[in-house]
């Protein structure tokens, strides 16, 4: 009888130390949010908030326009992972990707916090901001267009030029062709340029994202498990059975 309640005392308490641990475990998982509704619509150079003096726009082409958004909330909100922005001319860009038109890059929140909060990119110049979406790894009500850097609208068009996969260092222009060398990825200091219409953030700490929560939270109950069951097969081998 001793011998049940030690067993069972064993079993209850690796279920709640296992309990704890699932509550314990933070729980942040992406999520979707929208562009504020305030920045629907928004062209380079009718925004609020214009600076051509921010480093990543250093390198910004003559006939491109410079975007810069930027994730608010601190930490609780995480980075950003992906973006699509949708123009009014119908072109829909995903932010990152290396293998499109629109040179384009996410920046961290500083120099001792990596969240990606910031997103550069680069379109012809005169393109409207119809809509925007977002993905994050953590909790977030929207994110902004921060500032923006008006270029000069060229011939009217869809150009369309590959990305340089270096640091860009020249001025070329873009061409419509898809063969000809394009403005690279959006280049400049560690840390961006902070604008009016969002918040950068400095608190540090890399965000947790749900994949690996859940991993840390299975491991600490496959461990708690496996001792309660050798705790248990222990105190069955110690037993003196009397006759």
């Amino acid at each position: 009888m001793r011998q049940r309640r030690r067993t069972m005392r064993a079993l209850f308490s690796a279920t709640v130390a296992a309990t704890c641990l699932a509550l314990a475990t933070p729980a942040w998982a992406s999520m979707n949010i929208s562009i504020n509704k305030d920045h629907k619509g928004a062209t380079a150079g009718t925004f609020g908030t214009q600076d051509c003096k921010d480093e990543r726009f250093g390198d910004l082409p003559d006939g491109y326009d410079g975007w810069h958004f930027v994730l608010p909330g601190g930490k609780e909100a995480g980075a950003f992972e992906t973006l699509t922005l949708t123009f009014t001319n119908g072109v829909i860009i995903k932010v990152p990707d290396a293998n499109d038109a629109y040179p384009d890059a996410l920046y961290p929140a500083g120099q001792d916090d990596t969240r990606l909060i910031h997103a550069y990119l680069f379109t012809p110049a005169g393109w409207t901001l119809a809509d925007g979406t977002a993905t994050i790894s953590g909790e977030a009500a929207k994110f902004n267009l921060s500032h923006t850097c008006a270029g000069t609208p060229g011939t009217p068009g869809t150009p369309t030029p590959t990305p340089s996969p270096s640091t860009p260092g020249g001025t070329a222009s873009p061409s419509p062709s898809a063969s000809e060398t394009g403005p690279g990825t959006p280049g400049g200091s560690a840390t961006p340029t902070p604008g009016t219409g969002g918040e950068g953030g400095t608190d540090g700490g890399l965000p947790l994202t749900g994949a690996a929560a859940t991993t840390i939270a299975l491991l600490g109950v496959a461990l708690i498990g496996g001792g309660a069951t050798m705790l248990v097969l222990r105190r069955r081998r110690n037993v003196t059975f009397i006759s």
